[in-house]
């Protein structure tokens, strides 16, 4: 079967189909979120609009409770899973294009969700569908999972998984090709300033990201009992660190704002951290001393070290790389103190305990309580599996790409499953826009991504 052929011919559909989904804006939503929307109505909405297109193509549609859904076809015992996400993380600035519209520009179709994971999705999703349409016999059943919480902590699937089976194997389309067999842990780190408050502390409030998972890309302070001299330092401070940012004089108090870079908190480096820099700036004005204990920890934790090795928490291993921290929400209230949510993805080899007993005293020394919020263990499916071999040989007959599988700090829903593995359709050599602005999916890589999908799931599940 020409794959590639069948898919390219239905191009149009595949774009329509996407940009009505990028269209639903299914960011987590707590002011809408009920019993019957857990994560808001952009979330429901994203997974009743799969389940209705998937149902009028005659694929068995069922709905979990609006957290996820899934799409079945074939028969048989064992079941293959294909997990995907519709919702998506927040917009943030800096957009040159809408971004829920799904615009196509050069080959390219923008939106927040369109490489993660709205594109991917209604790749697999067309996959399943050209499989449909050609009548081929499967002697495994099919099946889409649908989830709607993957960025904020997969509820979605969790409670899902409580009332369906788990697959035999499976894949999630939202990662990179070749494939990922190894995902680190997903530990989220809270960090509480203890004490030393003063009467008349100088950062009256510090705010910066919304979700963990992400690098900020904006950070905010109100100060006030501070010299004029601050206005000539910060001007130098942004030419220093070729940044932009803005302070204005409000009745003594100045309110600062500083730019930075977004980026998956999986990767922290390809962003650059709002927080950091005006923590970094702040640290030579403020002496009061939670302010100064605040910004000191966030520069000296943080600043040039995404590993954690200041706070003792770095760790190496050959099966997937270092361990990386984002400290991706920072706040601090005059009266309350600071806090710092952190993002902190270990290798599958990483002693867990062990290192987070270090950190808690080494966090007390800089004069900060250490608590785990979340944990999510590493993945790891070795490469000579047969259920991985398949996969990569499949890969490597649509590509020229020999490479070995890959490691990810990302958390995708492969590690749900007790076989599962991530597989694309981010190809080697894209640039990975996920969360950031102007996210894009090359759409003739969609296409070639779709085929892949079609190839995988009939030397998985066809009949043989």
């Amino acid at each position: 079967m020409d794959w590639i052929k069948l898919a390219e011919s239905r191009k149009a559909e595949l774009v329509s189909e996407l940009q009505q989904l990028i269209q639903i804006e299914s960011v987590l939503d707590p002011e809408t979120s009920s019993g019957n929307a857990p994560f808001g109505e952009g979330p429901l909405k994203a997974l009743q609009y799969m389940l209705t297109i998937g149902e009028q193509q005659g694929f068995t549609a069922k709905n979990i409770d609006n957290y996820a859904g899934h799409l079945e076809m074939g028969a048989g015992e064992e079941l293959l899973g294909i997990l995907c996400h519709v919702d998506v993380v927040p917009v943030g600035d800096s957009w040159t294009h809408p971004p829920f519209k799904g615009e196509v520009v050069d080959g390219k179709l923008y939106g927040r969700g369109a490489i993660d994971d709205k594109g991917p999705t209604m790749a697999a999703y067309l996959a399943m569908k050209m499989i449909k349409d050609a009548g081929i016999e499967l002697d495994k059943r099919v099946r889409m999972i649908i989830g709607t919480d993957e960025e904020s902590g997969f509820r979605c699937v969790d409670h899902y998984f409580t009332k369906e089976e788990m697959p035999t194997i499976g894949f999630a389309p939202d990662a990179d090709f070749p494939l990922i067999n190894a995902e680190k842990g997903i530990s989220i780190l809270d960090f509480s300033q203890k004490g030393n408050i003063e009467e008349d502390e100088q950062i009256i409030a510090f705010k910066a990201g919304v979700r963990s998972n992400m690098v900020p890309d904006t950070a905010n302070a109100i100060i006030q009992n501070v010299t004029p001299s601050i206005e000539e330092a910060f001007k130098a401070f942004l030419q220093e660190n070729s940044t932009e940012g803005t302070l204005t004089n409000e009745d003594g108090r100045y309110i600062i704002t500083m730019k930075g870079k977004a980026a998956h908190a999986m990767e922290p480096e390809k962003g650059r951290n709002a927080a950091v820099l005006l923590s970094k700036f702040l640290q030579n004005i403020v002496t009061t001393k939670a302010s100064l204990e605040f910004v000191s920890f966030m520069v000296n934790t943080f600043d040039e070290d995404h590993y954690g090795s200041n706070v003792k928490l770095d760790y190496y291993d050959e099966m997937s790389g270092h361990t990386t921290l984002n400290p991706g929400v920072v706040l601090f209230h005059q009266k309350r103190g600071g806090h710092v949510q952190v993002s902190m993805r270990y290798s599958v080899s990483y002693p867990f305990e062990e290192k987070i007993t270090e950190a808690t005293q080494q966090a007390a020394a800089f004069g900060f309580a250490l608590d785990v919020a979340s944990n999510s263990a590493p993945h790891y499916v070795p490469e000579e599996d047969e259920f991985v071999q398949t996969l990569l040989n499949v890969y490597r007959k649509y590509t020229v790409d020999n490479s070995k599988p890959l490691s990810t700090g990302g958390g995708t829903y492969a590690r749900t499953m007790k076989k599962g593995v991530a597989f694309g359709m981010l190809f080697p050599g894209e640039p990975d826009v996920a969360h950031q602005a102007d996210e894009f999916v090359v759409v003739d890589n969609l296409v070639r991504a779709a085929a892949i999908y079609a190839e995988a799931i009939v030397e998985l599940a066809g009949k043989k």
